[in-house]
């Protein structure tokens, strides 16, 4: 098998070929969501995504430690340092505690990511769960002389770090240029300069989420948690960090200069971004009007939208585009993607339920060297930075193959018995253990009780046909399709698929 993966890393703008720090484990650290509200879909390609690397790196046979935190503490409005924290301002406007609001959306975002079928990390920690951890660093970071206390905020002075080390590698940004273009903000009164940010704010008297520290009752800033949690779950210097390409500045520029200013050590290896999704061309935002989130498109619920979407036709849309690209909302994009998407599952089930018969013909030896040739194509191209919208192409001729020998266009024995079952390997691998797709509304093991279940359905409607008893034969067929599982009947006996 081959282990060259090769991503694209964000801090040195180019392809690289991913070698693990401590092989076979691989520390994965991405930047959860803030639990102040239903899940969207900008969120849901971040986490697709990293599923996906997830899903791949544990088919290569590395140990993977995925971590994905929750942010439910000291995310402001703005990256101004000021203003109301978002889950404070929620159950205030509520009436309720703030750590209500936390669970309430926590669950929403994870029955989300269940309909999505996204592995769980294998940790994810909160903010409020680790206070003391981020005092602490706080505490080393002051002590290294990179920071300063100002009536009860410590702050982060990039200047003195921009001495030592380079503040906006990640992100091509100069400090002198941030300075220049940043205007006057509210919350920057205890500042040396515009471009520092808060470790530690002093809390207001109506400010309802707080803790003690050695500096005053206050809450961390936001950039700080993920330095702290990832430092203590991963290391000092891990893998990979992931987040969405609206995290690279500056929250990521922010955390690799936390993490040099406490521990002298870039905090990862190799940086992933994935983009945006767009509506219209549109960034997506409640300010514009244009915000769906996770369950309006699975309901079908808002203005926008022309019919619900399940989450494997969301996650289909989201793969079919490198996660590189901008990717843009559609009906229409969802809609090709829907039927895209019962291609793939019903191609994969016909895969399955061929049997091979007769002798390999060697004149129609061309058909094994294309089968073969696109399977390793697969695997190249997931290799090259995740490019799952090449994988999928790949599988859609694969599987004119497939359907070609089904349909009895093609013979069965232009395969060696071997590639048969090779081809019925890879399309299980990829289509259902990496790329994640499967039938809606089911794990694999439900799904194979209803495929089992159906079975049986058609084995009463067999004796109901011999018995000549057409009428119950018809019922149970138009029983069937009202499921959406199409029955076809051919001399070689009953077919099914899913509509």
């Amino acid at each position: 098998m081959n282990k060259d993966l090769y991503i694209h890393n964000t801090i040195s703008r180019k392809k690289e070929l991913f070698e693990p720090l401590n092989p076979p484990f691989v520390g994965m650290y991405v930047c959860g969501p803030t639990v102040y509200g239903e899940a969207h879909l900008g969120h849901a390609r971040p986490y697709v995504t990293f599923d996906v690397l997830y899903r791949y790196l544990q088919f290569l046979g590395y140990k993977v430690r995925y971590v994905r935190n929750i942010t439910d503490v000291g995310h402001l409005v703005g990256d101004g340092d000021s203003g109301d924290d978002k889950i404070a301002k929620k159950a205030r406007l509520e009436q309720i505690e703030p750590m209500e609001v936390v669970h309430r959306y926590a669950n929403s975002f994870h029955h989300n990511m269940n309909q999505l079928n996204t592995l769980s990390p294998s940790i994810e920690p909160t903010a409020s769960g680790h206070i003391v951890e981020q005092i602490e660093t706080i505490k080393q970071i002051l002590e290294n002389g990179y920071a300063y206390e100002s009536d009860g905020s410590v702050y982060f002075d990039v200047l003195k770090y921009n001495e030592t080390y380079d503040y906006g590698k990640l992100s091509g940004r100069k400090v002198d240029e941030l300075i220049s273009n940043t205007r006057e903000l509210d919350g920057q009164e205890g500042k040396k300069n515009s471009v520092d940010f808060a470790l530690w704010k002093k809390a207001e008297p109506e400010h309802i989420m707080r803790w003690p520290s050695p500096w005053s009752d206050g809450f961390p800033g936001w950039h700080l948690e993920c330095s702290v949690m990832s430092t203590k779950y991963l290391g000092e210097h891990f893998d990979i960090h992931g987040g969405g390409m609206d995290l690279l500045f500056p929250h990521h520029e922010c955390e690799i200069a936390q993490s040099n200013a406490a521990n002298a050590s870039d905090p990862a290896k190799y940086w992933m971004h994935n983009n945006m999704i767009t509506i219209h061309g549109q960034k997506m935002g409640k300010s514009l009007g244009n915000f769906i989130t996770l369950n309006e498109l699975f309901s079908g619920d808002n203005k926008q939208l022309e019919q619900p979407y399940s989450p494997m036709t969301v996650r289909f849309f989201i793969l079919q585009a490198h996660y590189r690209s901008t990717l843009d909302f559609s009906n229409e994009g969802l809609q090709a993607s829907e039927k895209g998407l019962k291609k793939l599952l019903n191609t994969t089930k016909t895969l399955q339920g061929l049997t091979y018969s007769g002798q390999f013909e060697e004149d129609v030896a061309k058909t094994e060297e294309k089968v073969n040739k696109l399977m390793a194509d697969c695997h190249e191209q997931i290799n090259d930075d995740l490019n799952t919208a090449q994988v999928i192409a790949s599988l859609f001729e694969l599987g004119s193959v497939a359907n070609s020998v089904h349909d009895k266009k093609m013979p069965i024995n232009a395969l060696k018995p071997e590639t048969l079952e090779k081809l019925k390997e890879h399309f299980k691998v990829f289509v259902n253990d990496i790329l994640g797709l499967q039938e809606e509304g089911a794990d694999s093991e439900k799904n194979e009780i209803t495929e089992k279940l159906v079975d049986l359905v058609l084995q009463f409607r067999q004796q109901a046909k011999e018995q000549k008893n057409y009428a119950m034969s018809d019922q149970i067929r138009d029983a069937l399709t009202a499921m959406k599982i199409k029955v076809k009947d051919s001399k070689d006996g009953v077919e099914w698929s899913y509509e």
